[in-house]
């Protein structure tokens, strides 16, 4: 029976058109990744190059930050549900395409992968945490280690939202740690990083800024929408 389900035409996630895969050919020669970005930040730019301006007298303390999209029409409100209107089964069809994305990269393979975690109560109040959902298939597609206990995260801080990259960095100062007793499995890994939406990066670059002081030798991010 699900082997004669999974033949009959579905429809596109984004359009609402037939389509025998969760996004259609059409929408994603439209809306997939598109045009050059940084490699530390993933910001879109207008050529190629290894680093943004910005990146260039304020490193980040991730050795690579790859975006499978851009946080844009139709994926915005695709992850808006994922996140916050209780569909993680969006999660299956968007951690596709940030797993083409990483393949497509070319990228070495981590030891772990990560998701950005979330405190325990914002954890019981959603219900998932959707890095986890997203870094768990991917990390299974890619055959990799996915571990969503190693990252912890002690408290939330304020609000982010309306806040410029300083200000999210000053708030989120001291807001990870490492799992006590686990630090032995961070020496000298690659780690990668993954999250639904990257903002200014603050969020990662703290995430990554723990994981260097347990023992990583290299962190890259994963996300799956970077803002323009």
């Amino acid at each position: 029976m699900r082997a004669l389900l999974d033949r009959l035409p579905h429809t596109c996630l984004a359009c609402r058109g037939w389509s025998d895969a969760a996004f259609c050919a059409d929408c994603r020669q439209r809306f997939g990744r598109k045009g050059a970005r940084c490699m530390a930040c993933a910001l879109p730019m207008p050529q190629m190059h290894e680093r943004c301006g910005h990146c260039l007298r304020h490193p980040l303390p991730l050795d690579r930050t790859l975006a499978a999209l851009d946080y844009a029409w139709p994926w915005n409100g695709l992850i808006t549900s994922m996140k916050f209107r209780q569909q993680p089964r969006l999660a299956h069809a968007l951690a596709a395409e940030l797993s083409a994305a990483v393949r497509g990269s070319g990228a070495a393979s981590p030891r772990l992968v990560l998701p950005v975690a979330l405190t325990t109560a914002r954890l019981r109040e959603r219900g998932y945490n959707q890095a986890w959902e997203l870094a768990r298939r991917v990390a299974a597609e890619l055959g990799l280690r996915a571990d969503a206990r190693l990252l912890l995260r002690l408290h939330d801080g304020p609000h982010q939202v309306g806040l410029d990259r300083l200000a999210r960095t000053a708030n989120l100062q001291g807001v990870f740690a490492v799992e006590p007793g686990r630090r032995q499995e961070l020496a000298g890994a690659e780690v990668a990083l993954v999250d639904d939406v990257m903002t200014t990066g603050a969020t990662l670059a703290e995430a990554a800024r723990t994981l260097r002081q347990a023992g990583a030798a290299r962190v890259v991010g994963w996300v799956l929408a970077r803002t323009a």
